[in-house]
């Protein structure tokens, strides 16, 4: 069943952005995930505030996608990232 890892990333410096974005895709695919978009988000609905950035990305199932976020060579990767920005990420399963 496809998972999807849907983030909400704001930025408050960007100093982690380029050794981050270096060695995250390639830690994603490590673990069958691929990411279907990444951008700056548009308000539709709602009032919350916006993030810099909002991502989705697709795994093969719910323990891959658990796997790659607790993946030993992604918590450093986490603690560059938490340096500066916030990330609310969800992960939702699609049924079909």
């Amino acid at each position: 069943m496809t998972a999807y890892a849907i983030g909400l990333l704001t930025i408050h410096n960007d100093n982690w952005l380029e050794e981050y974005s270096s060695k995250i895709l390639p830690l994603i695919e490590k673990h069958g995930g691929n990411r279907l978009v990444k951008g700056t988000p548009e308000r539709l609905e709602g009032t919350s505030n916006l993030p810099t950035i909002a991502f989705c990305i697709a795994f093969p199932s719910s323990a891959a996608a658990h796997n790659w976020y607790n993946d030993p060579e992604n918590k450093p990767l986490i603690t560059l990232r938490n340096s500066g920005s916030t990330l609310d990420m969800l992960l939702v399963e699609n049924p079909t």
